[in-house]
């Protein structure tokens, strides 16, 4: 690999892991631009750069494993201390097929590969936050006009539930520990990164195109894939619709404007592009085991899939 090409990989690695700890030191309700705040965003960070990492090498190490040419992964900074846009200061990472898949088995693997490690990496973080609970002090420190009042105010950027993270919520937190509301949830480095990776992953499996799902499905039903791409993004299309409803005075617990959004970006962008990589020089269909892991893909997209991923909360 050229130097040039490892020093654009390292150089984006770096920034993106500032832009992640700006992100980290905004959460906890400090200013990201004074330097003296930054240590603080640095656990946020390499909590989310080791998610990242573990499905952008799970591709890349199953793409390895098959014959088929990849980049390192390309991680994409995102100041969004500074824009106010997608707080998580980072648009995710990317690697390249730079070679052909050749087969389903090909598809299945390099597809599963990477949501399967971000999937685990993620639960295993929610595991250790749910079991690391501080005290509802912790959140005292971080706002001091919650002291005294008879609940946590709801306003603010509000996380969605997903059946993974109310599952684990119910089951691993220690009885009586303070469990923070979702509103309250980015000011828990392990809470809000596992969150996170599920949401990510969950994104990821979408079953359309050339997103992970997308190969996923058609790996595992070959043409029959465009008609369930079709599905998703019209069940997609309504969620974003149902994301409107606050505007006429209704819940906003059905649905999420974005879903629209994302619903017209895959068929443009994805959906289109995916009829001419249907064929496969072998077509072979997958065994049972590959089979098993598909529908376990499948069963993490449902299972982490959010209705209303984000929503402002309002007392």
């Amino acid at each position: 690999m050229r130097i040039r090409t490892l020093v654009i990989h390292a150089s984006l690695l770096v920034l993106t892991f500032l832009t992640m700890a700006f992100a980290g030191v905004a959460w906890l309700n400090k200013n990201p631009i004074e330097l003296t705040n930054f240590v603080s965003g640095i656990p946020y960070a390499v909590l989310l750069l080791v998610m990242l990492l573990s499905h952008e090498m799970g591709h890349y190490l199953m793409a390895r494993r098959h014959g088929v040419e990849a980049t390192l992964p390309y991680f994409r900074p995102f100041p969004s201390f500074i824009l106010g846009l997608f707080p998580f200061g980072t648009l995710g990472a990317v690697i390249q097929l730079r070679s052909p898949v050749q087969s389903r088995r090909a598809l299945l693997d390099i597809g599963a590969g990477g949501p399967i490690a971000g999937f685990i990496v993620s639960v295993v973080y929610l595991v250790i936050g749910f079991i690391t609970l501080p005290s509802i002090d912790f959140l005292y420190e971080i706002h001091p006009e919650y002291v005294g009042l008879s609940q946590i105010p709801t306003e603010g950027l509000t996380f969605g539930r997903n059946l993974i993270y109310s599952g684990l919520e119910a089951v691993v937190p220690s009885p009586g520990a303070f469990i923070p509301p979702m509103n309250e949830l980015y000011h828990y480095p392990f809470l809000c990164v596992g969150w996170f990776g599920i949401f990510v992953t969950a994104m990821n499996l979408i079953p359309v195109g050339q997103l992970d799902g997308g190969h996923i499905t058609r790996a595992m039903f070959g043409g029959k894939s465009l008609v369930i791409g079709r599905i998703v993004m019209g069940v997609l299309a309504v969620l974003g619709l149902l994301g409107f409803l606050p505007l006429i005075g209704m819940s906003d617990e059905w649905g999420w404007s974005g879903w629209l959004f994302w619903a017209v970006v895959l068929f443009l962008f994805f959906e289109r592009r995916r009829r001419g990589v249907l064929a496969l020089p072998d077509d072979t269909p997958l065994d049972q085991t590959r089979m098993t892991f598909g529908w376990f893909c499948l069963w993490m997209f449902v299972v982490g899939f959010a209705i209303a991923p984000f929503t402002i909360g309002i007392v």
